[in-house]
């Protein structure tokens, strides 16, 4: 059977992803600020600093335009100051422009501007380039605040858009294809016997789960940003947190899954003749693998529904297949162990895919997810009490009132 996850997965970006709105919003923010510059410095005939700097601010969310903004301006900032003592010492040569464009790439570095370091040494060019540097180095400062403070006020007034859906997604489509994967190793026990290049192919399927988390993984990062700063989300830390450990959950079922995959190629190898399990035990590996798949994707739907109800359900199923999963787990292990009393052979393999059944079964459990949750909460709590102790101390003292209040008007 093909593996449709990665199509649907894209499928779905190309679905949510408000292309055109984001468009629009960055030609609307260029234009405004070319305007505001043209009002401002009625001398420059093309202030286009401005609409490019505002261009580059109105990101994707509204964290990376709060951080883009303040990484493009410190390195404008940068680039014209060291122009200008350049220009001012030394005057454009074909040395003096080499040794600013050197100077500016190395103190870029130290600045920490990122990505924005060649526009430390362009805007240095720039302004060596012209007869009174002075001037337009001011002038080149004050386009770029003006784009920048034209993109973060655009970006204030018209929230980006939260990306969190995308992320679920994504999550969703990784856990189903995890799914499948399962329903077709449980197929093709059932079927008997599975040669060494058929299960060294699967092996090489589960590999390549590693390729579809990475992307999750950016996916995951774009809606963390999205909730970061967003006057439209109130619980943006519950969210991130919730997704986060989700997919750090089924990255570790992948890594299994991986394990279990390569514990099986190495079962088939050695049983070339014959099949891999006797009949019921391969029956019982058939049923414990479909559960095992309704596990994983209902773990996926839990973590990313939105809604009570349905995060309910999904919850109500997860805790039904974890418990099937469990009961057949215990039928499978009582199997194998007449099996290998039989037929002694390779018995060390038949232990560790019941360990990697278990791991799995064990990272799925609500009572580890609830744990895991609630340390991952409380680090985030911690750290942020170091960074901003006053903030911390703030919210203690109103939580504190609140419960002041709360107590006495229960006791009035």
């Amino acid at each position: 059977m093909p593996d449709v996850s990665g199509p649907v997965i894209k499928l779905v970006r190309r679905t949510t992803e408000p292309v055109a709105v984001q468009t629009l919003r960055s030609t609307a923010a260029a234009v405004i600020s070319y305007s505001v510059a043209l009002t401002v410095l009625p001398d420059q005939p093309a202030p286009l600093t401005a609409p490019l700097t505002a261009l580059l601010v109105v990101q994707v969310t509204l964290y990376a335009t709060l951080t883009t903004g303040i990484r493009r301006v410190n390195s404008v900032v940068v680039g014209v100051l060291i122009a200008t003592a350049f220009s001012t010492l030394v005057g454009l040569s074909w040395w003096s422009l080499g040794l600013t464009i050197f100077a500016a790439l190395i103190i870029g570095r130290f600045v920490r501007v990122s990505e924005f370091v060649p526009e430390v040494a362009i805007s240095a060019m720039l302004v060596l380039g012209v007869s009174q540097a002075a001037t337009q180095a001011w002038h080149r400062v004050l386009e770029t605040l003006i784009g920048a403070g034209v993109g973060l006020l655009f970006n204030l007034l018209f929230a980006p858009p939260v990306w969190v859906q995308t992320a679920g997604a994504s999550i969703d489509g990784l856990a189903r294809g995890m799914g499948r994967m399962f329903r077709e190793m449980g197929e093709e026990i059932g079927q008997g016997h599975i040669s060494f290049p058929h299960a060294a192919a699967r092996l090489h399927e589960a590999r390549r789960l590693d390729h579809d988390i990475v992307e999750v993984d950016a996916s995951l990062r774009q809606a963390e940003d999205s909730l970061r700063f967003n006057p439209r989300v109130r619980e943006g830390l519950l969210s991130r947190v919730v997704l986060r450990t989700g997919l750090d959950t089924l990255e570790i079922c992948a890594v299994v899954l991986r394990v279990l995959t390569r514990s099986l190629t190495d079962l088939s190898r050695f049983r070339t003749e014959e099949s891999l399990f006797a009949p019921d035990v391969a029956a019982s590996l058939e049923e414990l693998f479909g559960e095992m798949a309704l596990a994983i994707e209902s773990f996926a739907q839990l973590i990313t529904t939105q809604a009570a109800d349905t995060a309910e359900e999904a919850e109500d199923l997860l805790t039904g297949a974890l418990a099937a999963s469990r009961e057949t787990r215990d039928r499978v292990a009582h199997q194998l162990l007449e099996d290998v009393q039989e037929h002694p052979r390779q018995w060390q393999l038949h232990g560790a895919l019941l360990a990697e059944i278990d791991r799995i079964l064990d990272e799925l459990d609500i009572d580890k997810r609830t744990e895991r949750l609630t340390q991952e909460l409380d680090r985030n709590a911690a750290e942020l009490g170091e960074r901003y102790p006053r903030l911390a101390a703030l919210r203690r003292r109103l939580r504190g009132g609140e419960r002041e209040r709360r107590t006495s008007v229960e006791a009035g």
